[in-house]
């Protein structure tokens, strides 16, 4: 499509749906009734009488409705499908150029990235969702639970452990009113509209955003964290202060299968004190003391986990190797390693589960 092409279609299908509130109002009315006079919409909506008969005529213009000049005026609503019969081919054609001269940004080599508007909140959002292998952490309020509810079910069925908070309490659906079961493996109510939008992939690729920012507060911000090192503060912030300070609305009592893996040790600790019995370990991440990469596997002699939910650690024996190692979170500084991959089996410690 030539590029005055391309423009003009942005141009025509921009006007088709540049509609002031009184023209929605009035569209979606006469939409719903099917015909009406000027009056009848004066009195079904907020549209002041004087400023009834611009309206549709705003919407007769844009091919929406029909006028028919008797008296009083008939206003008749016109079928969507060929109201906007015109502007369906032309959106797939500007979609189908604009893809075509999109070029990717290079997103992945910026550690932190601001952004401020309501629809690129919710596209990381998704995309956060969408990235996890294994586990994903999430605060959404009721309405982004709504609207991330199928994704949410898919990831579930894919076998990825979620573990969701609502909030505020005062507005999730009730246990009886949602199926909890098929979004998440663990969910949690808090109250409070202070508490933030977060989504954690993995422990890693991250997003923290405040309730107000997907209001179009244009005072706010979301924050994008994309590498592991920065993502695991949002992790943190999740599991010590949101996750701890929740009621719990559902817990998956399914036995999941193992081998598991783990970006959270808390998470990991939390399930072996539950299920009991003997456990193996793979950790994937660095030496407390000098920071080089080591992998270190063996029988889960030990577990700290306080009730707070602040503390868990994991200690493993090295038979082979007459070597015990203790083993903490990200940013551990009293265990030998910092994990940063946890993989967990019943027979043997666990190979690489990609």
């Amino acid at each position: 499509m030539p590029s005055d092409d391309l423009r003009n279609t942005i141009e025509r299908v921009g006007d088709r749906f540049n509609l002031g509130e009184y023209e929605i109002d009035a569209y979606l009315t006469v939409l719903e009734h099917g015909q009406l006079t000027a009056s009848e919409i004066a009195d079904r909506t907020e549209i002041p009488q004087p400023r009834v008969y611009d309206t549709v005529r705003s919407l007769s213009d844009r091919g929406l409705v029909e006028l028919r000049e008797s008296r009083p005026m008939k206003i008749i609503a016109v079928d969507p499908d060929d109201a906007f019969a015109d502007v369906t081919s032309s959106l797939d054609e500007m979609i189908d150029e604009l893809e075509a001269r999109y070029t990717a940004p290079a997103r992945d080599t910026e550690a932190v990235s601001l952004v401020k508007s309501r629809s690129t909140i919710l596209r990381y959002l998704e995309e956060v969702i969408d990235a996890a292998d294994y586990e994903l952490a999430l605060s959404l309020t009721p309405d982004l639970l709504d609207r991330f509810s199928d994704l949410l079910k898919q990831r579930n069925h894919e076998g990825v452990s979620i573990e969701l908070l609502v909030t505020p309490a005062a507005g999730a659906p009730e246990s009886d009113e949602f199926d909890y079961a098929e979004v998440a493996t663990n969910v949690r109510a808090r109250r409070g509209i202070t508490t933030p939008v977060i989504a954690v992939a993995d422990g890693e690729y991250s997003i923290y955003a405040t309730q107000d920012a997907l209001r179009d507060d244009q005072d706010r911000y979301g924050v994008i964290f994309n590498r592991s090192a920065l993502g695991f503060l949002v992790s943190g912030f999740f599991g010590t202060v949101l996750w701890t300070t929740a009621e719990e609305l559902y817990a998956d009592g399914e036995d999941r299968p193992y081998p598991r893996r783990y970006a959270s040790i808390r998470r990991c600790v939390k399930d072996i004190v539950a299920e009991g019995g003997e456990f193996y370990a793979t950790i994937d991440g660095r030496d407390v003391e000098n920071g080089t990469p080591r992998v270190v596997s063996g029988k889960v002699s030990d577990v700290a986990f306080e009730t707070t939910e602040e503390v868990a650690t994991l200690t493993l024996t090295d038979e082979e190797r007459d070597e015990t190692v203790t083993v903490g979170g990200q940013v551990a500084a009293f265990e030998d390693v910092e994990a940063h991959e946890i993989r967990i089996g019943r027979d043997s410690p666990p190979k690489n589960l990609d």
